[in-house]
This record gives C-alpha cells, sequence and structure tokens, in this order.
C-alpha cells in the first residue's frame, strides 16, 4: 500500500447515517432499503450543480480493500430536513463523513448514509466521505478491476446519489501499481508515480448518471487508432496477437463510421470528449456504453477466422449500438428506470441502420426479423410477459427489466412508429428530443411530445397498447374455401388473456398460391379484416398474416397453410418467406398444435437443403432445441446416425463463412461414437476440418462439450487444455467450471453447493457456463434434484449478484431440463412464493421455465 500523501487509509473510521423514506416521500432517519421512487424525486427537487471529486487506492490485490475518499458539491434547496445519500456496501466498516467542514455522525441503516439538517445549508454544500469501497460492483482479480454499476450497484461500491435525474460531473484519481494500465470517463490528465505505484489524474467529465460512471485498472495492453482525425483507443487482455491484428483495425473502423453516422443522423457532434473502449474477458454481458469508455466482452469483438458474416454483422450491430448510446441514454438519459428501454430501443434501432449498409451482402428485412421477433416472442408468449414500459417502485428492481421485451420488442414497435409517421418526421422529431434534453434527463412522454406533432394519428393512444400493455395478440386465418374457389379469406384479432384489447398495426400478408406470391397490405385496426376481394384468382395454398416479418403477433395458421408449409416449406423461394412460415410452425409446435415429431421432419428437410447464412444458423438453433427437449432419449438414438452423417456432409461442403455454424451444431448434437472420437480426433489436432481452423477458445468448446461425453480420457482432456491455452483468463475461467464437468455427480453436487456463499459467485460470466455445463441435457437425469436448492438460491443471487445475473442463473439452470418431473417441480416453486416475493423476480421464473413446461407437455402427450 502506497504511502503518497493523498493517500487516505489512515483515515478509515465509520461512516453513519441514517434515512428512510415516508409515504410523502420525506428524507427521515428511518430509510427502507433500495433506491425508492419517491426518495429519488425528493432528492432530484433537493439536489443540484452536482459534482464528485472521488479517489481511490487500489491495491495490488484482491486481498485488500480499496479505500476512497469523495468530496461531493452541490446546492440544496431545502436545508431544513436531513439529506439522504446511498452507501450499501457489504461490509460494515467505519468510515469518516464531514459536511461543510464539520464531522458528522451518524448510524448506517439499510444501505444508506443521512447527513443531518444541522449539517446542512441552503445552496452550496460539502461533503467529505472517507470509506472502504463495496467488492460487488467492482469485479476484482489480482490483476484486474473494473466496474459495472448499472442499473444502480454504484451505491454499492461508493457513497452517491444513486439515481439516473441526478446526473453530475465526476473527476476521477485512481491509484494502483505502475505497472497497470487504467481508464475512465474522463480523459487522463497525468501520472505521478511513487516506486512501485502511480497516481493517475483524469479530467473532470460531462454530467453522467451514476450507472454510467466507469474505470477498469489492471494489466492492459492499449491501441491506438486516429480516424476521421478522433484520435480512439483500445485496452484489452488479449494475448494472442494474431488473434488482436487480425480483428484490430475493423473494431476501430466499425466505431468510426457508427460514430460518423450519428453525428449526421442526429445533427449533433460527439458531445463527450475523449473515446476509448475496454475488452474484458470476464464481462458480464455483451457490452455497456459508459461515456468515453465503453466497455465490452472481449470473445464478442475478437473474431475467431471461422466467424461468419452473421457473426461480423452482430459485431457490427453491438458496436453501433453501444456508440449509439452516447446520443440515447448518455446525453439525454431516462428520468427513472421505467423508461430505461427508450435509450435501449434507440440504439437497436440505430444499430440497424449504422451496420446494415456494410454488409451488402446479408438480407436485412430477413436479419431485422430473426433478431427481433424470435426472442420477443419467447417472453411474450410466456406467463411472464411484461410491458415494454414497466412501472418501477425501487431502483433494486431495476435490472429485471432488461429483457427480451425492450432489446427485441420495442425495435419492431418503432419500426412500425417510424413507418407510420414518416422517416424524415421521425428523424426530426428524435433531433429536437435530443436538444430538447441534451445533458439532462427525459421520460417516453417528453419524445412523444417531440413526435405527436409530426403524426397523423393517436399517438398516445398508440402508446397505450404497444408500449403500456403487456402481450402480443393473436391473429387467427379464417380461410374457407368452396367449389374450387375462396368463399372467404379474413384475418381475425384476439386477445389472449381476454381483456378485449386491440393491437392497431400494418399487415403485409403473404398468400402462397398455385401461381406464386400474392402481397397484400392492409391495416388491422379491427377485431377483423377481410381480405377476400384482394386475392383476384389466387386460390391460397398458404396465408401468412405476419409476411415479411412486418406484423407482430402470434399468427395462427390455418390447417390448410400448416399442411402445405410443413410439406413444402423449402419450395418457398425466398428466405423471408421461409423465415417468416418457420416462425409460424415454431410457434404451432409449442402451442401444442403440431407435434414435435412432424416439425421435425421439416427441420431435417431445410437441413438437407438450405443455404442462406441466416437461415442455416436458425435451423441449426432449433433443431438442437427439438433435438435435446422435445424428442426422447430413444428418438434420438434412433435419428442420431442419420443427424450426424448430415451434418458431417454439409460441415464438408459448406463455404468457408458457414463452416463454423456447422461445426458447432455438430459439436453440440453429437452422442455416437463415431462422431465422438471423431471430435475428439479434431481435439487432439490429429485431424481438421478443412477450411476451419480452431484457435484458443473453439478449442476449449470443444474440449467442454467432450468432457459432458464422460469419455474415459475426460479428465485428461481437461488437464491437457489447461496446458495449451495460453491465456490466463481463459485458463481461469476453465479451471473454475471444472468441477461443473466432472463424471463425478458428488463432485459436481459439491461444485453447485459451494455456489451457496455468495463470495464464491464470482465472475457470475464463469458460473453462469459452468451452471450451463451442470445442467445439461446429457446430465439432466442425474442434475434434477440440484434444481430445487438451486431456486431457493435464486433471492440471494439476485440480492448479492451483479446485474442481470438472476436471468443468467435461471437460464443456466433450466434450459437442458426438459422433463415433466422438473417441470412440476418449477410449478411448485413459483405456487409456494410468498405474496411479498418481487413480481418482476417471479416473471423471470416463468420466462425461464416456459420452454421447459412446453417440452414436458409434449412428452406427456
Amino acid at each position: 500500500m502506497s504511502a503518497v500523501s493523498w493517500c487516505i487509509v489512515d483515515r478509515l473510521a465509520i461512516v453513519a447515517a441514517a434515512w428512510c423514506v415516508t409515504s410523502a416521500g420525506a428524507q427521515t432517519t428511518s430509510p427502507t432499503s433500495g433506491v425508492p421512487l419517491d426518495l429519488a424525486r425528493d432528492r432530484a427537487r433537493l439536489v443540484s450543480e452536482l459534482r464528485y471529486d472521488m479517489a481511490l487506492v487500489i491495491p495490488g490485490t484482491k486481498r485488500d480493500p480499496i479505500v476512497g475518499r469523495s468530496v461531493m458539491r452541490f446546492r440544496l434547496a431545502d436545508a431544513t430536513r436531513p439529506l439522504v445519500l446511498d452507501f450499501d456496501p457489504e461490509h460494515s466498516r467505519s468510515s469518516e463523513i464531514r459536511s461543510n467542514g464539520t464531522p458528522v455522525r451518524g448510524e448506517a441503516v439499510n444501505g444508506h448514509l443521512v447527513v443531518p439538517a444541522s449539517a446542512l445549508r441552503a445552496g452550496e454544500n460539502t461533503l467529505e466521505i472517507t470509506f472502504q469501497a463495496g467488492e460487488m460492483p467492482l469485479n476484482r482479480s489480482d490483476d484486474l478491476v473494473f466496474t459495472v454499476f448499472v442499473p444502480a450497484n454504484a451505491r454499492r461500491a461508493l457513497p452517491c446519489f444513486d439515481q439516473p435525474d441526478l446526473k453530475a460531473r465526476w473527476t476521477l484519481t485512481l491509484e494502483h501499481p505502475a505497472i497497470w494500465q487504467s481508464v475512465a470517463n474522463g480523459a487522463e490528465l497525468g501520472r505521478d508515480i511513487s516506486g512501485d505505484r502511480v497516481r493517475v489524474r483524469f479530467a473532470e467529465t460531462k454530467p453522467l448518471p451514476t450507472y454510467l460512471v466507469a474505470f477498469a485498472a489492471g494489466v492492459l495492453q492499449v491501441e491506438t487508432s486516429v480516424r476521421d482525425g478522433r484520435t480512439m483507443r483500445m485496452f484489452h487482455r488479449e494475448t494472442d496477437r494474431t488473434r488482436l491484428e487480425r480483428n484490430r483495425d475493423e473494431i476501430f473502423e466499425l466505431h468510426a463510421r457508427s460514430l460518423d453516422f450519428m453525428e449526421r443522423y442526429t445533427g449533433i457532434a460527439y458531445p463527450f470528449g475523449k473515446f476509448d473502449f475496454v475488452l474484458l474477458p470476464t464481462f458480464p454481458f455483451p457490452a455497456m456504453e459508459h461515456a468515453g469508455s465503453i466497455a465490452y466482452e472481449a470473445d464478442g469483438l475478437l473474431l475467431d477466422p471461422s466467424a461468419t458474416q452473421t457473426d461480423h454483422l452482430a459485431r457490427a450491430r453491438l458496436i453501433a449500438h453501444e456508440t449509439a448510446h452516447t446520443w440515447f441514454g448518455n446525453l439525454v438519459t431516462m428520468r427513472w428506470f421505467d423508461d430505461v428501454w427508450t435509450k435501449e430501443v434507440f440504439a437497436n434501432f440505430m444499430a440497424s441502420k449504422i451496420a446494415d449498409p456494410l454488409f451488402p451482402e446479408i438480407r436485412h428485412d430477413l436479419a431485422f426479423f430473426r433478431d427481433h421477433h424470435r426472442g420477443a416472442y419467447s417472453v411474450d408468449r410466456s406467463g411472464g410477459t411484461h410491458p415494454i414500459r414497466q412501472p418501477l417502485d425501487n431502483l433494486d428492481d431495476a435490472a429485471s427489466l432488461y429483457t427480451a421485451i425492450i432489446y427485441q420488442k420495442a425495435p419492431v414497435v418503432m419500426r412500425q412508429l417510424e413507418s407510420l409517421i414518416g422517416e424524415a418526421g421521425f428523424r426530426e422529431g428524435l433531433r429536437v428530443y435530443l436538444q430538447r434534453h441534451a445533458f439532462a434527463n427525459a421520460t417516453w412522454d417528453d419524445l412523444v411530445a417531440a413526435l405527436a406533432p409530426r403524426a397523423s394519428f393517436d399517438l398516445r393512444a398508440w402508446s397505450r397498447v404497444w408500449i403500456d400493455e403487456a402481450g402480443r395478440p393473436t391473429i387467427e386465418t379464417d380461410l374457407v374455401l368452396r367449389d374450387g374457389g375462396v368463399d372467404r379469406l379474413r384475418l381475425k384479432q384476439s386477445d389472449p388473456q381476454g381483456l378485449g384489447r386491440l393491437w392497431p398495426q400494418q399487415l403485409r400478408v403473404t398468400i402462397i398460391c398455385q401461381t406464386g406470391r400474392r402481397r397484400i397490405v392492409t391495416e388491422m385496426t379491427g377485431l377483423e379484416v377481410d381480405l377476400t376481394s384482394a386475392l383476384g384468382d389466387c386460390v391460397p395454398l398458404a396465408v401468412l398474416g405476419g409476411g415479411e416479418g412486418w406484423g407482430y403477433a402470434e399468427f395462427r395458421l390455418d390447417e390448410r397453410s400448416v399442411a402445405t408449409l410443413v410439406e413444402g416449406w423449402m419450395r418457398l423461394d425466398d428466405p423471408l418467406v421461409r423465415s417468416v412460415a418457420w416462425s409460424a410452425l415454431w410457434d404451432a409446435m409449442l402451442a401444442g398444435r403440431l407435434a414435435p415429431e412432424r416439425l421435425r421432419a421439416t427441420a431435417l428437410a431445410a437441413l438437407r437443403e438450405e443455404t442462406d447464412d441466416q437461415l442455416v444458423r436458425d435451423q441449426l438453433r432449433d433443431m438442437r432445441t427439438l433435438w435435446w427437449r422435445f424428442l426422447r432419449p430413444a428418438q434420438r438414438a434412433a435419428l442420431a446416425e442419420e443427424l450426424e452423417s448430415l451434418l458431417r456432409r454439409r460441415l464438408e461442403a459448406a463455404p468457408t463463412r458457414q463452416k463454423a455454424d456447422w461445426f458447432r451444431a455438430l459439436r453440440a448434437m453429437a452422442i455416437t461414437r463415431p462422431t465422438i472420437d471423431w471430435l475428439q480426433a479434431v481435439w487432439a489436432r490429429e485431424t481438421s476440418v478443412p477450411g476451419l481452423p480452431l484457435e484458443e477458445p473453439e478449442e476449449i468448446a470443444l474440449a467442454l462439450a467432450l468432457a459432458l461425453r464422460d469419455r474415459p480420457d475426460a479428465a485428461a482432456t481437461i488437464d491437457a487444455q489447461l496446458k495449451r491455452t495460453a491465456n490466463p483468463d481463459r485458463r481461469a475461467r476453465l479451471v473454475f467450471v471444472r468441477g461443473a464437468l466432472s463424471s463425478d455427480p458428488a463432485e459436481r453436487e459439491r461444485w453447485f453447493r459451494n455456489l451457496a456463499d455468495a463470495s464464491k459467485r464470482r465472475p457470475e460470466a464463469w458460473v453462469s457456463e459452468g451452471m450451463g455445463l451442470l445442467h445439461h441435457p446429457i446430465r439432466a437425469d442425474q442434475s434434477a434434484p440440484l434444481v430445487p436448492p438451486a431456486l431457493d438460491m435464486l433471492i440471494d443471487v439476485q440480492r448479492n449478484g451483479a446485474p442481470f445475473f438472476d436471468a443468467e442463473w435461471l437460464y443456466g439452470l433450466l434450459e437442458g431440463h426438459s422433463s415433466p418431473a422438473v417441470a412440476a417441480s418449477v410449478r411448485r416453486y413459483v405456487a409456494s412464493l410468498p405474496a411479498d416475493f418481487p413480481p418482476r423476480l417471479r416473471r423471470l421464473v416463468l420466462q425461464s421455465s416456459d420452454v421447459l413446461e412446453r417440452a414436458a407437455s409434449a412428452s406427456e402427450h
């Protein structure tokens, strides 16, 4: 630990203070936990011109705590009441707090600090706090630390006002080992070295909410590029220089293109000065848009040479998404997390506009449909569905708002809205919104106010059903034939929840006729729409109400359409039509109206013939789900040789851009000894797949798959993989999950029981991978007894984990299971939940168990 003069370790004593929120939202000395809405609204009225000057001392080992000093400056509108701060570290050590130069005593209550009114004054105030930082949001190893404060976890590390509408200017100073690099929101101003330690000073930021504040420090390499006069820096830990150099220029170029597009589209220059980004091997989700210092999960950007065009498009969209957040989220921030979807929908919306033109060879209407509808439907069809905009009483529950509904459904809705308003009017409304609320906060209603003058319809009424209501409509085809002609063709809308709601939308219906296809564009604003007169001489063989991937609903096929599509799906010559048709068939199978065995035959035919890159990936993904969750073991055994032979043939014949997809599918579904032996030879480098070089991440994935098959040499394979793995982060991850891979059920159970200790559930990304291995379908019968205790741990996982870890925990736990017994255990768990169980967490259980329930039901019929 350094002895430089600014080090505040010797000043560590205890911070104490307390507050609470009454029904009127007043700040008192008996606070409830979390960040309640009424408290946040009260503070937003009281506090303005907020600044933080934060200094942190980071030891060279994670065994020692991080300590800090925060100087908070702000104006206070009313000094007659105590002022509540948020600080909820997992420890309860003492600190020191001074208000306007005067020492303050108090006690910590429910994760808050209270400054008594006697220590405050109307107008300018200064609080100085020394503290020991909480560990949970700091993601530490011995040579790396990085923050994840979204959605409201800054308070678990630092004393602050942890709400999005108290934006502040932040000045940060970090002391850490001199051999480390560090990066933060502000530009680096200087490095002062003293012995083996360095003090790094960063410039004051523009106004930022706490969830966007970030720093990373550790053993990091730095790459620099200048594009269009802008200097960009990439911080990373990749040890494979070939892998790095293969991706480096494209990563910088994608960021430069995204920045250029957003500046032109919004008419607002990049507002945050310097532009850095950090690639982290243990980042818990794909990326986070920290202003001036975007964080990425490294493997999402550092693609293997076997990466497909779809992988490259996904990377381009991810970079564009995070860059677009500079304007939507960072520049204009939602006032409260009930509107978090507004920043996510426009980041996704802009990502398509930015990335798609870079890949002219890809069908982007198809990409939009497959990337958005399927994910959104997975939630909307479940018992855990919810509106796009959700009420939120406490930021403790904010992480549960992030589902496919805001990431996938909301862009579908916005595409409809842009079409209704017109592209030019929509863009102008967004520009007004951004200019009006720059460096401040806004709500969905503020955005509606900017768009409404440019709409020719009641935008607020439209918003009520699409934004504020949960679920999707059912649109059923009513086709009646008579004497070789059409008696009627209608589409009938209904509310699956029986509430009588209507979802107005434009439909672009695709009719499959004997003589070709017909397109009918119609507005569905009521209970039904009659299309009979628009058919002309077409006698429909199949009707796709969601044609062109445009409508959003459960499009329930009539029997004639089902028969046509099941038998003749591959004869549809347009990949988008095939994708829409497959989606409708998949919905029918999940709803129990189409037997999995019947759909399996269609899927196998598709695997024999499909050539479109995007549909190949979709078909392989869905075949894996059918294979492991909807087919019985005897059915898999009877089909395995045929399926594996088909996959091997397609792998050998596939163009280079598809080989990785076919190989991963074969790796995932192989169960016969000859195929497993061949995969072992590939891993051992005794043979190879022409055109498919396997770099370290792919070799590790193959080693894990082989270990799951319980080969006699499984342990030796993992030992050898550890020896050949050069990257220390990937090696550490493999060490962590190997207990979940063991061929000994008792050892696997010990690995799981160890997770009862919250401190052993980090890094969360490793835990999620381990849970998926533990509950893989191959071992589902053996791991089934561990499902109830894992569900019982859910509340603790939510309370003591990073954002979104509870969802990853549930999906890792349940995605491998399909038995009625496990489905029944989940139902019993849900039925036993107490009345005060967090409703969003209950919905998350229902979302993650939806396919389990459907697979279990299919197995009983």
